[in-house]
């Protein structure tokens, strides 16, 4: 029986040539034995000869393209059992040389990862051929932007062995705005050990692993998108807005300290109060008399003559977590009748603001709920001499005024305006 080759997933055969020597007809049955009984087979598997005469059987070799066949030598055996005579059994004996076959399972995963600077992959390399394999990694790109890293880069697999390796790309400059960059690229599987054992290394040349990096932007366009928004809303409060409120804080703190004119022209100029108790005494000697004179009782129960107009001003200023009172006593001789007060928080102060006057308590004002407020009456409150209007500021907390910094004090100011006259005896 000669030796055979044969390639794994192909077909070979042998033959074997029964004779029977004996004096009897003899029937002899064959049957393969060894490592290749899984894919052998004898055709006729019986046969039945003369005394003399001889007959030859195919022995038929039908090796699968599997990682089991390993190649190289395997033995080949045939028993040969007579029915009349066992004892008479024979096991004739040949070579087989399965010759090698290259073949590599490769898979990537994922074929796309998103990242800022970098990205992670998995290998898996599985070795479906029959011989070992020494296998090689190779990264390809059309340019030279990514930087390719594996863990490991090469390692040998035995038939059926299966291994991963960890790849990592790495790109140097970052996308900061815009849209995702896509880096393709490709790995190439190499058995370095086949291409030493072949005569035609390109015929184990494989497509490589195809797969992509998007290289995604550090700010997305949405926040583009804001930025622009806040810009446009900084441009319009610094071109359009603030101008504006400080504009109109600058002439509601105007209106509060300016003095009201008396009826004739002339203006009674009153400093204002001090925040300590002293308020500011309206008018003057030589003004000339009002038109608004009332008769209401005051001083020492004498009427009173004819008065003019007249205002004054008290300015308290109060630090944090304190209170402090300000005043204007009505002069001698004179009664106050109050026709209208003004107050101003043009701070936006935190607190509490009490009024009164003499011993009647006007309002009592939380300051956060204004910024400026008016009262005006069609029957003066009468005021007289030596009685006191009197300002009460509690200061929680002080406000930001037009400037956009934060007061260090609570600062208020209160315009009390009304007919100033004599009393008379």
């Amino acid at each position: 029986m000669p030796a055979v080759t044969v390639t794994p997933g192909g077909t070979a055969s042998t033959r074997l040539t029964v004779r029977n020597d004996s004096d009897i007809v003899e029937a002899y049955t064959l049957e393969v034995v060894g490592d290749c009984k899984a894919w052998a087979t004898v055709e006729p598997e019986r046969v039945s000869l003369y005394p003399g005469t001889s007959e030859t059987v195919t022995i038929r070799l039908d090796p699968p393209r599997s990682p089991e066949v390993r190649a190289g030598d395997v033995p080949l055996a045939v028993r040969v059992l007579p029915a009349e005579h066992p004892e008479a059994v024979t096991v004739p004996e040949t070579t087989v040389h399965i010759e090698e076959f290259h073949e590599l399972r490769t898979e990537i995963l994922p074929r796309r990862r998103r990242g800022w600077l970098r990205g992670r992959y998995r290998l898996a390399v599985r070795n479906e051929g029959n011989a070992p394999a020494r296998i090689a990694l190779t990264p390809e790109q059309p340019g030279e932007e990514l930087r390719f890293t594996f863990a490991p880069a090469e390692f040998a697999l035995e038939p059926g062995e299966s291994a991963e390796t960890r790849l990592r790309v790495r790109i140097g400059k970052p996308v900061w705005f815009g849209k995702p960059v896509v880096w393709p690229f490709a790995v190439r599987t190499t058995d370095a050990a086949a291409a030493e054992r072949v005569e035609r290394p390109g015929a184990l040349v494989r497509p490589p692993l195809e797969a992509e990096f998007v290289q995604i932007p550090i700010f997305p366009k949405w926040l583009l998108a804001l930025l622009a928004a806040l810009i446009a809303l900084l441009v319009a409060w610094f071109a359009l807005v603030r101008p504006a409120v400080r504009s109109a804080a600058k002439q509601a703190a105007d209106e509060v300290v300016q003095p009201r004119p008396t009826p004739g022209g002339s203006q009674n100029g009153q400093s204002p109060g001090t925040g300590s108790g002293k308020g500011s005494q309206p008018g003057g000697q030589g003004a000339s008399p009002g038109t608004g004179g009332d008769t209401g009782g005051g001083g020492n129960g004498g009427g009173s003559g004819g008065g003019q107009q007249s205002s004054a001003t008290i300015d308290v200023q109060t630090s944090g977590g304190q209170d402090n009172t300000g005043t204007y006593v009505v002069p001698k001789g004179k009664v106050f009748g109050i026709t209208d007060i003004v107050v101003a928080n043009f701070q936006g102060d935190e607190g509490v603001m009490t009024i009164t006057f003499g011993d009647r308590k006007v309002t009592t004002i939380a300051l956060e709920t204004f910024r400026n407020q008016d009262y005006h009456w069609v029957t003066p409150i009468k005021i007289p001499e030596d009685a006191k209007v009197t300002v009460n500021v509690t200061c929680a907390k002080p406000g930001t005024p037009a400037t956009g910094r934060q007061a260090q004090q609570c600062h208020e100011v209160l315009n009390v305006s009304g007919v100033l006259s004599d009393i008379t005896r």
